[in-house]
């Protein structure tokens, strides 16, 4: 049995292709079960995002099998699958898990959600029953390989979307958001984000203007916020500490008159203001206001961009401890098999012994003498233990395979220096 991860991701396949086999949470129980019973898995668990779509298996056969199931589950053609899949094998697919794990394998360098998208791919496969020893112990290395990237690296800690930085922004300005209103003008996607992320943050409120109230209403309405008109902005703007703006308006949504007449209300308490927007959403005239502060799209991708090269940094000592977990696993994984080897060497040995003993005890009972019976009983176990690694050290001396024979002599702590010379060396192997 080996390990195997099998999947896609955004740099392999396309939108179409990745959606066409994501697995729904209701679906996980079933698939997992699935696989283990039509893909020859022993062990297997399955992490589905946005992005990607991976199996990990521990299995005999190489991942064609995992690669055929996943597309008749999912209905879908097997020749795309084909050319848009990556698969890794034994360490190989254990360092890639632990750079997905990581934040090292995903579209933003260092996302700090995949790490707990890992984890409840794990929980799924747990509560399944599709986890064995292998593949527990293969995750929990994983984790502690992610656990120690992110606390021993900047590499999450840095804002790398515009979204984001526009949050972490305000919350260098209003070190506690919980006691503050955002007003988000516009309701498309980034916006959507910029929300999100305030939300995670703990904003105390949030309002949405948009030119159609409807849009507004359904973005405020999932955030347990309050929706406007844009011609309502003048007499609400007051009751923002922090507004974010992102609309395709070609013209300027928020001028300096009104921010003026918004700080008097406020009594000139600090607003602070992301335009996101391009055209501008806000006068530019607006940033020259005592109590003001103003960032454009531009100032953020200077954050972005230095955040990102922090994140590279960061990457790099990443990549090495990756390494070193990786070195540990395999490590363990040695340790493993040389346990297992013993483990099913003594079986046999033990499987031997009792049939020879059986047959002594039973001869005895038919009125054996028990020396002769005991010679024999010793003789017999003693050839049977012989047997096989008597054949396989005959072959290695015919295919001239003498690290096997050297490995048997260290095994035994044979020493050959005290056999007397044989004039025909294959009486010496008896």
């Amino acid at each position: 049995m080996t390990l195997i991860a099998l999947g896609i991701n955004h740099t392999t396949a396309s939108v179409e292709v990745r959606e066409a086999v994501a697995f729904a949470p209701n679906q996980m129980m079933e698939a997992l079960q699935n696989a283990r019973e039509h893909a020859g898995a022993s062990e297997v668990a399955i992490l589905s995002t946005c992005n990607r779509t991976e199996v990990y298996a521990e299995m005999e056969a190489g991942g064609a099998r995992l690669l055929e199931w996943l597309s008749h589950f999912h209905s879908t053609e097997f020749e795309a699958l084909q050319l848009s899949h990556y698969e890794y094998v034994g360490v190989d697919a254990a360092r890639h898990m632990m750079k997905v794990a990581s934040g090292l394998d995903s579209m933003v360098l260092g996302e700090p959600q995949i790490l707990g998208q890992m984890k409840s791919a794990y929980a799924a496969a747990n509560d399944a029953g599709t986890l064995g020893a292998r593949l527990h112990g293969a995750f929990h290395k994983i984790f502690s390989v992610a656990k120690r990237v992110r606390s021993e690296t900047a590499i999450g800690e840095n804002p790398v979307s515009v979204a984001y930085a526009a949050v972490s922004l305000a919350q260098q300005i209003f070190s506690d958001l919980k006691q503050d209103t955002a007003l988000l003008i516009g309701a498309g996607e980034t916006v959507e984000l910029v929300a999100r992320h305030l939300v995670d943050q703990g904003i105390k409120k949030i309002l949405v203007a948009n030119r159609t109230l409807s849009n507004a209403a359904k973005l405020a309405e999932e955030f347990n916020g309050e929706a406007m008109l844009l011609a309502d902005m003048p007499d609400n703007l007051h009751r923002a500490d922090i507004v974010i703006s992102s609309t395709a308006s070609q013209l300027p949504l928020l001028g300096k008159g009104a921010v003026e007449s918004a700080l008097k209300k406020r009594r000139h308490k600090p607003m602070f203001m992301v335009d996101i927007a391009v055209p501008r959403d806000i006068e530019v005239q607006v940033g020259e206001l005592d109590d003001v502060y103003l960032y454009t799209v531009d100032d953020l991708k200077d954050v972005i961009d230095e955040n990102m090269r922090s994140r590279e940094q960061a990457a790099q000592i990443a990549a090495e401890i990756v390494e070193e977990g990786v070195k540990h696993y395999h490590d363990e994984l040695k340790s493993l098999d040389a346990v297992m080897t013993v483990k099913l060497f003594r079986q046999a040995i033990e499987e031997l012994r009792d049939i020879e003993l059986s047959k002594a005890i039973k001869t005895m009972q038919n009125g054996g003498d028990p020396e002769t019976v005991l010679q024999q009983f010793a003789r017999n176990f003693a050839n049977k233990i012989m047997h096989k690694p008597t054949q396989q050290l005959r072959k290695a001396g015919t295919d001239g395979d003498y690290q096997l024979i050297n490995d048997i002599q260290t095994l035994f702590e044979l020493d050959v220096s005290d056999l007397p010379v044989e004039s025909d060396p294959k009486q010496s192997i008896d």
